[in-house]
């Protein structure tokens, strides 16, 4: 791993210390993902050359699906894709009210060089690509200081006009914003550019000045957010992006919601999928994750008749036998095989940038990986699916002494103590089920 970088290495180390998933670099750990690689490449192929793709991952808590989608959104960056992930819950951010999605999506949008929030940096490479367009097009007359200002801005906002024009049929203030941010930023107004910048993020309460100033009326609503969707896209694609990622996690927690709010959501989700399958966002990649209960259970996917025909996958009894191209795609969670080969990734990533490398790799060698894996699931009832993020925190901490401390054994001198406040809710669960059903409880007659 000696190519990896030193400040790259460590952001993932640090991260795992944390017991939080990294942000970067999961293709340096990453175990079991190579399965699905292939189909991974496909949708962001399709998305890249102009169609819409979409994806549902099923998995247990714990089996992995926040790990899955921040590494998928690696290999999009790397194509080029912007990416956003966006966590639903009924109170944040509501599945049913798209301009709040909307306004979730712009204010994580990243790519491969911006972070969050990159949409004043993409509509700003948009519109020097196309003032970019229309000097090598030669019709704005040069003087003896460059190309006249005013023609330039001119010939920009009517190309900009063009460039939207679809957009534009169905939701007329998108484009009008943009040539808004355009004439502001010229006019060194930057103020009212700041606030159309928030306008085509589904900000609410911009300024009635800033609106005027650009001829657009009210917010962004339900419909419109479906329009900017689009406007996006073509943004993105006219700035060097061949497309967007977008990552609706947690939507389990539709389960939780109120009635009409659960139906509402599964509803706008049936939408989206409809207008995917229309053709009305190309370039896009929708990917959703939730638990079986969600896609199965009668409180989610299955109380809409539309949406559940459209999810339906057939899974076999052997995982390996899994239709990696049908719309579900299912995470089978970690084995002490998978868990081993985990902790070994990571304690050679440590050991890399470790001041004595050879003393961690000869203490924490893979018997004793076998060993600390089986305690910390033993610490967690048994589940060695949901033992990755503790497992690896507790490896780290082990990598750390051994690495600073000259005679610090771990099989002499560290013994495995887990604390119920580092504990995920989900980890406290699998703590807590100490029988796996009513006849394994001792009950003192």
């Amino acid at each position: 791993m000696s190519q990896v970088s030193a400040i790259r290495r460590d952001e993932v180390i640090d991260a795992l210390r944390r017991g939080t998933v990294p942000r970067a670099g999961l293709d340096l750990f990453a175990v079991g993902m190579e399965r699905f690689e292939s189909e991974v490449q496909r949708g962001l192929g399709g998305a890249a050359a102009g169609g819409g793709s979409f994806k549902a991952v099923r998995g247990e808590y714990g089996s992995g699906k926040t790990f899955f989608t921040r590494w998928l959104a690696e290999r999009a960056k790397r194509a080029n894709f912007a990416v956003t992930e966006i966590q639903i819950s009924e109170t944040e951010t509501p599945l049913h009210k798209l301009e709040t999605v909307y306004r979730r999506l712009t204010e994580r949008l990243a790519t491969a060089t911006q972070p969050p929030s990159a949409l004043r940096e993409i509509v700003d490479n948009w519109v020097y690509t196309l003032e970019e367009e229309v000097l090598d097009s030669g019709t704005v007359p040069e003087g003896s200081d460059g190309p006249d200002e005013q023609a330039l801005a001119e010939a920009v906002g009517d190309l900009l006009e063009r460039r939207l024009a679809e957009v534009a049929r169905s939701n007329p203030g998108f484009a009008a914003a943009l040539r808004g941010y355009q004439r502001a930023q010229v006019a060194g107004e930057s103020a009212t550019a700041e606030a159309l910048i928030a306008w085509l993020g589904g900000q609410p309460n911009v300024s009635a000045a800033a609106k005027r100033y650009a001829g657009i009326k009210g917010d962004l609503d339900h419909f419109g957010a479906l329009a900017a969707l689009q406007g996006l896209l073509t943004l993105l694609q006219g700035c060097g992006h061949p497309g967007l990622l977008v990552v609706l996690d947690e939507l389990e927690t539709l389960q939780r919601a109120r009635t009409d709010t659960r139906e509402k959501s599964l509803n706008a989700l049936r939408q989206l999928l409809d207008e995917i399958d229309g053709g009305r966002f190309p370039g896009l990649y929708l990917v959703i994750t939730g638990t079986p209960a969600f896609f199965d259970g009668p409180q989610g996917v299955q109380r809409l008749a539309p949406l559940a025909q459209r999810l339906a996958t057939e899974f076999l009894a052997d995982p390996a036998h899994d239709n990696l191209r049908a719309d579900q795609i299912r995470l089978t969670g970690f084995d002490q095989d998978k868990l081993h080969r985990l902790g070994a990734a990571v304690r050679e990533l440590h050991a890399d940038r470790a001041a004595e490398p050879q003393r961690v790799r000869s203490r924490v060698d893979d018997s004793y990986l076998v060993e600390l894996g089986e305690a910390v699931a033993g610490e967690l009832g048994g589940r060695v699916g949901v033992a990755p993020r503790m497992f690896l925190r507790k490896l780290v901490d082990v990598c750390d002494r051994v690495d600073q401390v000259e005679d610090f054994d771990p099989r002499r001198h560290y013994r495995l103590a887990v604390d119920s406040r580092d504990l995920s809710e989900v980890e406290r669960n699998a703590r807590a089920r100490t029988a796996d059903s009513a006849d394994d409880v001792d009950l003192d007659l």
